[in-house]
């Protein structure tokens, strides 16, 4: 993999890593990475269908764990049965086009995407606060952006940027550093409904500053980057990883 090769090998040999909504998209790229640069990766996801898929993937340091990151009770017994972690990425989102202006469907998005980084980060932090270790979370273009189809994404995914802002001051004293990675149009499953249609995969290319959609692969190395002791002086930061959609 490319993203890793950039990166000396073993570079996080000895650490371990915690991967929410790893069974699929960015989330698998990003666990798959991270295995390949030394990491002990442990990926969580909460659809039976999709941990079934990805447990093919599995070996060479790379397990997944099915974990609902709506329950509290789930999320804290699962973080008390590790023994170390030194970085935890918040990589769980879904998106409900225009579902998302009913109050039950936002608020579900809303938990999913913003009050769960919440949930999983403070879980996580006496083992970061142990390794002096640190979050990732994933926000979106949508976080300087909108999109009137999702209101709950648009509005979590803001959210993040502010979270990881409260959260990098709140645990920087402890030598837990938090940052995150604001993805533009990558090629997921998500998107599919656009860069499967030639028109709107042209639209999109086009705005962007490097004229292509993204691959998850993209998000790779800047995330290594960031949980890396090259990024040991860099928390609070907010990175967008969109090819320059977002300055279009």
């Amino acid at each position: 993999m490319q993203e890793v090769d950039a990166f000396r090998a073993g570079l996080l040999a000895g650490k371990t890593v915690v991967v929410s909504g790893g069974t699929s998209g960015i989330g698998l790229a990003m666990a798959k990475g991270f295995a390949e640069a030394g990491a002990t990766v442990v990926a969580t996801g909460s659809s039976e269908g999709r941990l079934a898929a990805a447990r093919a993937e599995e070996g060479a340091g790379l397990s997944f764990r099915r974990l609902d990151v709506r329950d509290a009770a789930a999320v804290a017994a699962f973080f008390a049965g590790l023994d170390r972690l030194d970085v935890l990425l918040n990589c769980q989102g879904v998106a409900r086009p225009d579902a998302e202006w009913e109050e039950e469907t936002f608020l579900d998005v809303m938990d999913i995407n913003l009050s769960s980084a919440m949930r999983l980060s403070r879980a996580a932090f006496p083992l970061l606060k142990a390794a002096k270790g640190s979050i990732l979370n994933i926000a979106s273009m949508l976080s300087y952006l909108a999109d009137e189809t999702v209101p709950a994404y648009t509005a979590s995914k803001t959210g993040i940027v502010g979270l990881t802002r409260a959260l990098a001051l709140k645990y920087g004293r402890d030598g837990v550093r938090v940052n995150a990675l604001a993805p533009g149009y990558h090629r997921t499953d998500m998107t599919k409904a656009l860069w499967s249609v030639p028109e709107s995969e042209a639209k999109i290319a086009d705005r962007s500053a490097l004229k292509h959609w993204g691959t998850t692969q993209d998000l790779v190395g800047p995330a290594l980057f960031l949980a890396s002791p090259a990024a040991a002086f860099v928390t609070g930061v907010t990175l967008p990883v969109d090819g320059g959609y977002h300055i279009g």
